[in-house]
C-alpha cells in the first residue's frame, strides 16, 4: 500500500468522500497533527518516507526535500502554494498539485460577509447590546452606487465583484493579467487609481516577490478618508505597520481582515483598534468547499501515484 501523509486539518472534515477516494486506491492514509506547520524539521519529520502528502500551510522548502527524497506528490487541500518551493520541487521532479476554484465561492461570500458587515457595523452594534445600550449614534452605509476596487480578478476576485453588482455598485479592478476586454462589466484601472477612487477595495491577489508588501503607505495615503479595506486573500499583501498607522489616525475608515502576516495574530497591535474586524482565516471554511477541496486534494495525489497527470498540476 502506497502511504499518503495527510497533514491538511481540515482534510475530509465535512464528509468521508474524500477520504474513501485515497482508500479505495488501495492507499494507506495516515492524519498526522503538526503543531509546528512553519518549522521544516517537524514537517519532515512527520511526512516520514511517505511517497504523498496533503498538506494545508505546512512549509515545505529545501529541508524537507533533503530529508524525504523519497517525496513524490505533494497535494494542496487549497489553491495558495506560497508555502511549498516549487524551485526545489521542479528540480527534484516532485509533482505540486492544487485545488482552484473549489472554494472560490466561500471565499467570495465572506469578502462581500465583511464588507456588509463594515458598511452596517455590525460588530460595533453587537457590542453596544452586550453592554446593554440600545440606542447608537452610528450610522451604516448603503452599498448602492458606493465604488468597490478589487485587486486581483481571478475567480474570487471575479465572485466579489460579480455579487457586488447585485447591490448597484460600481466595480473598478486591477490585475495585470485580466483585460478590459475580459471583463467588460468592470472597469480596469491602475492600482493608485483604484485606492484613489474606491470607497471599498477587496484584495484577491496572490501572494508573490512581487505583491508582497504591496498595500504601503503610499498606496493607503491614497485611499479616501471614508474608506474600507478588505483582505481574504494573503496577510503579507499589506504592510500591517503602515495599515495600524493609518487606522489608528483614522486617516481611512476601517479595515477588515480575514488573513494577517502572523497567525494567530493575538500581539498584532490591529486587535487594539476599534475600527479593524478580525476573523481567523475561515474564508474558505464552509462545507461545500471543504468537500470539493477534499475530493480534488485526493484526486490529485491517486492520480500521480498511479503515474498520471493530476487534475489541476502546479509544477
Amino acid at each position: 500500500m502506497k502511504e499518503v501523509v495527510v497533514l491538511a486539518r481540515s482534510f475530509s472534515r465535512s464528509s468521508p468522500e474524500p477520504l474513501a477516494i485515497l482508500e479505495k486506491a488501495g492507499c494507506q492514509v495516515n492524519f498526522k497533527s503538526n503543531p509546528e506547520p512553519d518549522n521544516e524539521e517537524v514537517v519532515a519529520n512527520l511526512i516520514g518516507g511517505a511517497p504523498a502528502v496533503i498538506v494545508g500551510v505546512d512549509r515545505i522548502g529545501k529541508e524537507v526535500f533533503d530529508r524525504c527524497p523519497q517525496l513524490k506528490v505533494i497535494s494542496k487541500h487549497g489553491v495558495g502554494v506560497d508555502n511549498i518551493d516549487l524551485d526545489q520541487a521542479k528540480a527534484r521532479g516532485v509533482v505540486v498539485a492544487n485545488a482552484p476554484g473549489t472554494n472560490s465561492d466561500s471565499v467570495a461570500d465572506m469578502a462581500l460577509t465583511l464588507i456588509l458587515a463594515f458598511a452596517r457595523r455590525l460588530p460595533y452594534l453587537f457590542e453596544r447590546i452586550k453592554e446593554k445600550q440600545w440606542s447608537s449614534p452610528e450610522m451604516g452605509l448603503e452599498l448602492r452606487d458606493k465604488t468597490l476596487g478589487v485587486v486581483g480578478l481571478g475567480r474570487i476576485g471575479r465572485g466579489v465583484a460579480e455579487r457586488a453588482l447585485g447591490f448597484g455598485m460600481k466595480i473598478l479592478f486591477y490585475d495585470p493579467i485580466v483585460t478590459a476586454e475580459q471583463a467588460t462589466s468592470f472597469q480596469k484601472v491602475s492600482l493608485p487609481y483604484l485606492f484613489e477612487h474606491s470607497d471599498i477595495i477587496s484584495l484577491h491577489a496572490p501572494l508573490t516577490p512581487e505583491t508582497q508588501g504591496m498595500v504601503d503607505e503610499p498606496l493607503l495615503s491614497r485611499m479616501k478618508k471614508e474608506a474600507y479595506l478588505v483582505n481574504t486573500a494573503r496577510g503579507e499583501l499589506i504592510n500591517e505597520e503602515a495599515l495600524f498607522r493609518f487606522l489608528k489616525e483614522e486617516k481611512i475608515a476601517g479595515a477588515a481582515l480575514d488573513v494577517l502576516s502572523a497567525e494567530p495574530p493575538f500581539l498584532s497591535p490591529l486587535l487594539t483598534l476599534p475600527n479593524v474586524i478580525v476573523t481567523p482565516h475561515k474564508a474558505a471554511h464552509t462545507r461545500e468547499a471543504n468537500i470539493k477541496m477534499g475530493k480534488v486534494a485526493a484526486t490529485n495525489v491517486v492520480r500521480v501515484l498511479a503515474g498520471e497527470e493530476p487534475l489541476f498540476r502546479v509544477v
